[in-house]
């Protein structure tokens, strides 16, 4: 193992590097699918209403692009609506969150 060599440096400059050598390591970095997975398991909605949004639109689109005005129609309203839910699920997230660390 590497022994930890610590850098002398003049007095008052640059205090956080010394602070830093003094801390050590501070934590593990989280990577992106980890922090991914805390998300989601912090507020379940946002990723339903994504989905939901998501094949709304997709739904909505075919139907324009195959000609069927009143199908399109009808899902286009299913995607404003399932913007909304997404859009009040993280707002409900965010407030529960900020609730929990008062």
């Amino acid at each position: 193992m590497s022994k930890k060599a610590n850098i002398p440096l003049p007095d008052g400059e640059l205090d956080w590097i010394q602070l830093r050598q003094d801390l050590g390591p501070i934590a593990e970095v989280e990577t992106t699918k980890e922090k991914l997975q805390r998300k989601i398991k912090e507020n379940p909605l946002v990723p339903i209403g994504c989905l939901a949004t998501t094949a709304a639109l997709t739904a909505g689109l075919y139907n324009f692009r195959t000609g069927n005005r009143k199908m399109s129609q009808l899902m286009m309203r299913s995607r404003i609506a399932a913007q909304g839910f997404t859009v009040l699920a993280l707002i409900v997230g965010v407030v529960m969150t900020y609730s929990d660390k008062k």
